[in-house]
C-alpha cells in the first residue's frame, strides 16, 4: 500500500505524537509498504535528519504558530495515497484534509489518529474552544476509522459523543515500545557518577517535553511539591528540553533545590533505556486531560519500573493501579508525595511492582503486534 502519515511535528521534535507516527512509519515500511510522511517545515536543520526506511516530506507554510502551520499544498500532494493517516491535532493541516475527503469521497480513505484534546489557556483555550465545537466534529466525522488510545479516554474526552453515536468508526490501538530496546538493566555507573547520585539515594525520573506545547506536563507543580518529601535521599532527575526549561530552572534555583532537582538536557533515543534503568520511579504529574497516554509510561515499565501518574482518562489505563504504578488525585500535592514515597522507600514492593510492569507491558503494548494490527486496519479499508 501507498500510505501517507500526516502529521504537526516530527523527529528530530520529541513528543508523543511524533513518536507515534515515526513508529507508524518505520513499522510500516518493514512490512513492505509505501511510506511517506508529512510535515511541516521548522527549521531547515531538520531536512539534515534523513530516514532510510521512508520518505519525510517536510513542507514549507504559510504561516506557522506553536506545532502547527499552514499547509494549503497537502491537497494535491495526498490525492494519490491508498490511505492517507492524520495525527490529529494538526492545525492547519487537518482542515486540508477534510477539505479533500469531502471532495473525494469514498476514492481516499482516511484514518484519524485523535491523540489528545487541545485545551490551552487564557485566550487560547476561547480559541481552541471554539474550533473543537465547530470544526473538529466535522474533520473527526470524515475519518473512515478513528484511531483512539484507549477507550477510558475517547469516552471522557471532546470525542466522547462521536463516538456514542458512531461507535462503529472509532478502534482502540495504543503507541507501542520496542521491548527489546526498553528493557531491564543495571544501573549505568557513568550516569550515577555524572549525577552524583549514592547508594542509598532515590532517584524519581521524569521525562517529558519542556516547551509552551507541553505546559501539561506538570513539572512546575512536581517542583514546588519537592520540599513536602521532607528527604534529601530523594532525587528528581529531568529528561527533556523546550523553551520552558530555563523557567523550571530558575524555580529550582529559587527554591534551593540545585543538589536535589537535576537537569539533564535532552538524550539519544540510544541512551534513554539506560535512564530509565537509572530511575527507581518514573512519574507523570500532568495537569488535564491533555494528556492522553504517555508514551513514557510504557518505555518505563518495559525496563521494570513502577509508575506514578496523575489519575487522568487514559493515562490511568496504561497501568494497572496498585499492582505497576500508583495514581494520585490531579493536581494533589498530599496524595502525590503519599505515592512516591510508599514507593521509593519500600523496596519489596517497588521491585514486585516493576515485574508487574513489564509483564503488562510484554501482554499489552508489543510495538510489532500493535503495527500489525494497525495493518490489518488499512486492508480492511482498502480491499
Amino acid at each position: 500500500m501507498k500510505i501517507a502519515q500526516v502529521v504537526c511535528r516530527f523527529k528530530p521534535y520529541k513528543g508523543g505524537i511524533s513518536n507515534v507516527a515515526y513508529d507508524y512509519a518505520l513499522g510500516l515500511s518493514k512490512l513492505g509498504h509505501q511510506v511517506t510522511v508529512f510535515t511541516p517545515l521548522y527549521n531547515d536543520k531538520d531536512n539534515e535528519v534523513k530516514f532510510d526506511q521512508f520518505e519525510v516530506v517536510r513542507l514549507k507554510t504559510y504561516f506557522k504558530f506553536g506545532n502547527a502551520g499552514f499547509l494549503p499544498q497537502l491537497g494535491k500532494l495526498l490525492r494519490d495515497f491508498d490511505v492517507i493517516n492524520l495525527h490529529y491535532p494538526f492545525f492547519g493541516g487537518a482542515e486540508i484534509i477534510y477539505r479533500l475527503k469531502k471532495q473525494k469521497k469514498d476514492e481516499i480513505k482516511l484514518v484519524i489518529n485523535y491523540q489528545m484534546d487541545v485545551l490551552g489557556k487564557g485566550l487560547k483555550k476561547i480559541i481552541f474552544g471554539l474550533y473543537n465545537k465547530f470544526l473538529m466534529p466535522r474533520i473527526i466525522a470524515s475519518a473512515d476509522k478513528v484511531i483512539v488510545s484507549s477507550f477510558d479516554y475517547a469516552q471522557n474526552s471532546d470525542i466522547a459523543g462521536l463516538m456514542a453515536a458512531q461507535s462503529q468508526k472509532f478502534i482502540a490501538i495504543p503507541p507501542g515500545v520496542n521491548l527489546d530496546k526498553f528493557s531491564p538493566a543495571s544501573k549505568d555507573q557513568e550516569l550515577l557518577d555524572k549525577f552524583n547520585i549514592k547508594p542509598d539515594d532515590k532517584v524519581l525520573l521524569f521525562v517529558g517535553g519542556l516547551d509552551r506545547a507541553h505546559y501539561f506536563k506538570g513539572l512546575e507543580f512536581l517542583i514546588n511539591s519537592y520540599k513536602d518529601l521532607n528527604s534529601e535521599k530523594i532525587k528528581i532527575l529531568i529528561i527533556g528540553e523546550g523553551d520552558l526549561k530555563s523557567k523550571y530552572q530558575q524555580q529550582v534555583l529559587d527554591l534551593g533545590l540545585i543538589d536535589h532537582i537535576l537537569f539533564a538536557g535532552v538524550t539519544t533515543d540510544q541512551d534513554l533505556p539506560k535512564y530509565y534503568n537509572l530511575a527507581d520511579a518514573v512519574i507523570l504529574p500532568s495537569i488535564d486531560r491533555s494528556e492522553a497516554f504517555g508514551i513514557v509510561l510504557i518505555e518505563a515499565m518495559a525496563c521494570a519500573k513502577p509508575v506514578i501518574t496523575a489519575d487522568l482518562p487514559g493515562v490511568r489505563s496504561v497501568y494497572a493501579n496498585n499492582v505497576s504504578g500508583f495514581s494520585f488525585a490531579v493536581l494533589n500535592k498530599d496524595d502525590m508525595i503519599a505515592k512516591i514515597k510508599k514507593l521509593l522507600f519500600n523496596d519489596d514492593l517497588r521491585i514486585k511492582m516493576g515485574q508487574a510492569a513489564r509483564e503488562r507491558v510484554e501482554k499489552m503494548y508489543g510495538q510489532q503486534k500493535l503495527i500489525i494490527q494497525l495493518e490489518d486496519l488499512y486492508k480492511e479499508l482498502v480491499k
